[in-house]
């Protein structure tokens, strides 16, 4: 499988950004996928999951309320849209995919697949 991120920029905080990753190379409705980040000097993080048919989703705390994942299987592409951004929402951000069909991990270590990142900057 081949990840690929994109849609990244330059924000003002409270603006909104769409972040897309295209898949590749396997069946794509048979991956869970998700959304991380890291910032600078700082750990990878957890930001949010989605199952292969779109019906469930997890959020880290932190953009709970703010971000949304989808996905469109025809498409083989999941998205992240991010509203209301703060500065500290900056960092490189990159999509990880699962072959599962059960669970939506938070674990980066449990995801088989990632694309390079797509880089957003939030300026407060």
């Amino acid at each position: 499988v081949q990840l690929q991120a994109s849609g990244g920029g330059l924000v003002q905080a409270g603006g909104s950004l769409r972040i897309s990753c295209a898949s590749s190379g396997d069946t794509f409705s048979s991956y869970a996928m998700g959304w991380f980040r890291q910032a600078p000097g700082k750990e990878r993080e957890f930001v949010a999951a989605i199952s292969w048919s779109g019906g469930s989703t997890n959020y880290a705390d932190s953009v709970k309320g703010r971000f949304t994942i989808s996905r469109d299987n025809a498409m083989n592409t999941v998205y992240l849209q991010m509203n209301s951004l703060k500065p500290e929402d900056t960092a490189v951000y990159h999509c990880a995919a699962d072959r599962r069909r059960l669970g939506l991990p938070f674990i980066s270590s449990l995801y088989s697949y990632w694309g390079h990142g797509t880089q957003v900057t939030v300026s407060s």
